[in-house]
């Protein structure tokens, strides 16, 4: 199983916007690295859930209940979607300047590649963040 971290602007599709739904498609990405990302999601991977803009920092987390597809929205045929479920809050959200601060997650994509929507977060990292957020990683 491989672990992700996805970004939202919360006025547009926030972390309460996908607890509400429950699932719901992860549309609209139009990066071809972060749709490429997405491409490799297989359902049951587990993506972090991030606020961006002005709360930057982990919220919750996700899980891919349906592999890529086409998105309907995207008139060129390029870019596709997954689905996801929520599956729970952060007790802890996980911010930017914590993640920056933490010598350990300096390769994250997060911070070398600030704008990528859709990243993939390696297994050391995902168990770092996971404890930061006060979450126990067995249970996620």
């Amino acid at each position: 199983m491989a672990h992700w971290l996805m970004k939202s602007e919360p006025g547009a599709w926030s972390w309460d916007d996908q607890v509400t739904a429950g699932v719901e498609s992860w549309d609209g990405v139009r990066n071809h690295q972060a749709a490429n990302n997405m491409k490799a999601m297989r359902v049951g991977d587990t993506a972090f859930f991030y606020h961006s803009v002005n709360e930057k920092r982990i919220v919750g987390l996700v899980r891919v209940v349906k592999a890529y597809y086409p998105d309907p929205s995207d008139a060129s045929g390029r870019f596709g979607m997954v689905d996801v479920e929520a599956v729970k809050p952060l007790p802890v959200p996980v911010t930017l300047a914590a993640i920056k601060a933490d010598p350990r997650l300096a390769d994250l994509p997060l911070i070398r590649q600030s704008r990528l929507s859709v990243m993939p977060i390696p297994d050391d990292a995902w168990a770092i963040l996971c404890a930061m957020g006060g979450l126990n990683e067995e249970t996620v």
